[in-house]
């Protein structure tokens, strides 16, 4: 009975939508996340009966025909690279994208990676990295002695050395755009991997037309919304149990079947 495979790539399906919607509830909090979607197709058609073709040799064309679908898979969980609210920490070496853009991150392979996270600091040497210790790109070192930072919106740094009442500027930050942004591969570690899908990194300072400015102080949250999360597990609890209930019917008709059989 073709009901009880059909059911049970639909429980599969809504399966894998509850474990992203786990995976975005889980990341509520965490800074620069983007939350995601499953999406889906349908499977293969199984032709009863085909339209547009005689029922019988030169006879009439059959307008409708008779197609059966066998079910659903997962056809890609896309990631909604949608802005998250800003939040005031303080910190001045915390910087929140505000419209498109990534900032350029250098693992210790030397891979470019990109993130919408922020949550910079200073190393042992003074240079600019993430909380993970990666070097952000393009290199910014901050004196010892420096007493004050400034990172404006258009990713210029500076900073006031010991008690000079000037500021001197460290160096400027830009950023990176891409395509198709869905097209990049999640990594983790709040860090993003090129891909071909996402096509090559577009690199310029913050500000340029088509790139987003930064904010000092702020980071940017997850664009996780709570409400709306709680609803979507509600409906794919509700379709899991339906798919669950047409495996439970099927199983019945079947028994019956049988039992009409013997």
């Amino acid at each position: 009975m073709r009901a009880l495979s059909i059911a049970a790539t639909g429980m599969n399906a809504q399966q894998t939508n509850l474990e992203v919607i786990a995976n975005n509830i889980a990341n509520i909090n965490t800074t620069g996340f983007k939350r995601a979607r499953a999406e889906f197709t349908d499977l293969l058609y199984q032709a009863d009966r085909l339209q547009g073709v005689p029922n019988r040799a030169n006879q009439a064309v059959v307008p409708e025909g008779a197609n059966i679908g066998l079910g659903v898979q997962t056809a890609a969980v896309r990631n909604i690279h949608k802005q998250g609210e800003l939040q005031e920490t303080g910190n001045q070496y915390d910087v929140a994208i505000i419209g498109r853009g990534w900032f350029q991150v250098q693992t210790p392979d030397g891979t470019t990676m990109y993130s919408r996270a922020g949550a910079f600091n200073t190393n042992a040497q003074g240079q600019l990295v993430t909380i993970e210790g990666y070097a952000v790109v393009p290199n910014i070192t901050v004196p010892q002695d420096a007493s004050e930072v400034k990172i404006n919106a258009t990713g210029q740094v500076f900073a006031r050395i010991g008690n000079s009442s000037d500021f001197t500027e460290l160096g400027q930050l830009t950023m990176a755009n891409f395509v198709n942004e869905a097209g990049l591969q999640p990594m983790g570690d709040n860090l993003f991997q090129q891909t071909a899908a996402s096509g090559e990194a577009i690199v310029a300072p913050p500000g340029d037309p088509g790139f987003g400015t930064l904010k000092q102080a702020y980071l940017e949250s997850s664009n996780v919304d709570a409400v709306k999360e709680i609803s979507e597990m509600i409906s794919a609890q509700r379709a899991y149990e339906m798919n669950s209930k047409v495996i439970q019917t099927a199983d019945e008709m079947a028994a019956v079947v049988s039992k009409n059989l013997k």
